[in-house]
């Protein structure tokens, strides 16, 4: 009873700690020991008990619209499973294992001008994405390196800086905006649903790689997540809402990242939109987690569905 008490209490203390660092004057954090108790413990444990039942390494699917606090739920739900349950986490993003910026110039080119800007399925590195998993599930297991993708410059960091993993993991959390995305009936594809598909995207030739991509390669990637958490947002005009938020906390880092205006984030989005609202639709039933966010960007609702 000892150990568990000083497990809850060192967890709950690196919880408040990690939050104190994330917090900003524009969105503190609610209800701190109640979203613990309530929201990210039931998800650790169950993540706990279906890992330990499993002789291989468990792999927990994250998604949500920009905006939504993937990367931050992501790292609570590390820490618990760290510091609480005791095992071994490996988290990375599908963000990390976008192309490179000359690999998506190519596309713009070869395929279509719309593959210029990262986001779509498509401009991702599937292959080397594909790689990583192999890595992690290798019988006799070496360290690795993942790759980190540098927004601020649009491309692909050097090799010298991406992330080791030195042991093979009992958990892995992928998360990613498009993480658990489905492809959509051609017909769907046909109306535009914004500015940005009405007047770059007419005879329809990004819109059908983009689904022919989620339908065939992504789907094949996707199948290796044992659990899927799905951050379910109130509705796609809160992306816009939470994505200036994350323009303005990048406001706040000591490196002064560039960082997009409101009309460059307007436009940005609609890259995410059509996707975006098929998964609000399709997750809300297919996911095993649902996590329900509030318009004041709080964690409302706990489902889970299997």
């Amino acid at each position: 009873m000892k150990t568990v008490k000083a497990r809850f209490s060192k967890t709950k203390k690196k919880y408040l700690s990690y939050l104190k660092k994330q917090e900003i004057k524009s969105e503190p954090f609610y209800d701190k020991i109640g979203q613990l108790n309530k929201f990210y413990f039931p998800v650790c444990r169950l993540i706990y008990q279906n890992s330990i039942l499993r002789n291989k390494i468990f792999v927990v699917g994250l998604s949500g619209g920009q905006g939504s606090g993937k990367t931050t739920i992501t790292q609570i739900i590390k820490l618990i499973l760290n510091f609480f349950y005791k095992l071994s986490v490996v988290n990375f993003s599908i963000d990390d294992f976008y192309k490179t910026n000359l690999a998506r110039k190519k596309m713009s080119k070869s395929i279509h001008q719309l593959f210029l800007t990262r986001g779509a399925p498509g401009t991702h590195d599937l292959p080397l994405l594909t790689k990583c998993f192999k890595n992690l599930f290798k019988k006799k297991f070496k360290p690795f390196f993942i790759p980190v993708f540098n927004k601020s410059t649009d491309d692909r960091e050097p090799k010298k800086n991406w992330k080791k993993i030195n042991k093979r993991p009992d958990v892995v959390i992928f998360e990613g905006w498009c993480v658990g995305a489905t492809s959509q009936n051609h017909n769907k594809l046909k109306k535009p649903i914004n500015l940005l598909e009405k007047n770059s995207d007419k005879k329809l030739t990004w819109r059908k790689k983009v689904n022919n991509e989620l339908k065939n390669n992504y789907k094949k990637i996707f199948k290796l997540i044992d659990k899927l958490i799905f951050l379910k947002v109130p509705s796609f005009e809160y992306v816009y809402k939470w994505r200036l938020l994350q323009e303005e906390k990048l406001s706040f880092n000591k490196k002064k990242d560039k960082s997009m205006k409101k009309n460059e984030i307007k436009k940005f989005i609609m890259f995410y939109e059509r996707i975006t609202k098929q998964m609000l639709i399709d997750l809300n039933q297919s996911a095993d987690v649902i996590l329900k966010l509030d318009k004041k960007h709080r964690l409302t609702s706990l489902r889970f569905i299997k």
